[in-house]
């Protein structure tokens, strides 16, 4: 039989499911040895997202199944460094129309640099982006100005803010239109509420849901494999494990402003050319800063990631 077009929706290690999208038909497949070494410096070869061709073969029962052939060219993708000083990169998932990041405030507290380092790479590999805020009735009525200072540092730099709560039903239709007829991946640390989120999209869902570590006030993994869901309302989305750790790759140190878009539409009016934003005369970014144009918040996680840099020289 000739090779077929399908979707990766589920990453199960060697093993994979598709579906030729927008059919939801899924069947398992498995990847052909010689395509995995052509990416040792990738821990997984093949993401979900990704469109790959696929032939049926006869296995040693003689039952026919799916030999992944070809993985097609990427739209995007969303990548981070495995580990901390790993030279590997792992994808997150691959030919994604819309990241929601998803964050709480509070249980577990935001960390306002591991949610700019996926920004910085939404924006390198050209993925669209908008925050989703999880948990809003647990804390809206007694940090309103907490929230509302959360929403100015991001929407100042111009990514939408989505407040949410499964329990009082905050946001979620908003979201549900938004995902819809779209490839949507839900992303952030564990504990943030992505699989309970997703279940409030489509009560038919069964993502699992996990607990906050009470000691800790951290999630603990409950999401282990990388899997596309199709929404009832239409559009798919995509449950990714708990992220406590996102490396950039792929940008140089001279490079990671441009990939913050409120650094990038102001560099023209820096006194020079290149300008690194940290310590020159004129900058017309660090005057924003100063006057609160610019979040200091966004400039502190830039810092960072020009000292993080230096640790992958």
């Amino acid at each position: 039989m000739s090779e077929q077009i399908a979707t990766v929706v589920k990453n199960a290690g060697s093993h994979y499911l598709l579906s030729a999208l927008p059919e939801w038909n899924v069947f398992p497949a498995v990847l052909r040895g010689r395509i995995r070494l052509k990416a040792s410096e990738i821990t997984n070869p093949i993401a979900v997202g990704d469109q790959v061709r696929y032939e049926w073969a006869d296995d040693k029962s003689g039952a026919e199944s799916a030999i992944i052939t070809e993985i097609l060219p990427r739209r995007n993708y969303l990548i981070r460094r495995s580990t901390n000083l790993s030279r590997q990169a792992h994808i997150i998932a691959a030919n994604i129309d819309m990241a929601y990041i998803v964050v709480s405030l509070y249980f577990p507290e935001v960390k306002l640099p591991l949610v700019d380092r996926i920004l910085v790479t939404c924006e390198l590999y050209g993925i669209p982006a908008t925050i989703v805020l999880t948990k809003t009735d647990l804390y809206k009525a007694d940090a309103a100005e907490e929230v509302a200072y959360f929403r100015s540092i991001y929407e100042k730099a111009g990514y939408p803010v989505v407040e949410t709560s499964v329990q009082t039903g905050e946001g979620v239709d908003r979201l549900r239109e938004a995902c819809g007829g779209k490839v949507n991946l839900f992303s952030g640390e564990s504990g943030v509420g992505k699989s309970s989120l997703i279940k409030a999209l489509d009560p038919s869902l069964d993502p699992k849901i996990g607990q906050i570590s009470a000691a800790h006030l951290q999630g603990k993994h409950t999401t282990s494999l990388y899997e596309m869901y199709p929404l009832a309302s239409g559009g798919f989305v995509i449950d990714s494990p708990g992220i406590r750790g996102f490396g950039l790759i792929d940008v140089e140190k001279e490079e990671i402003a441009r990939y913050f878009p409120e650094m990038l539409n102001l560099s023209q009016d820096c006194r020079f050319t290149p300008c690194t934003h940290t310590h020159e005369p004129g900058c017309a970014v660090k005057e924003a800063v100063s006057s609160g144009a610019i979040s200091a918040e966004r400039y502190n996680s830039y810092l960072g990631m020009l000292e993080e840099d230096k640790k992958f020289r």
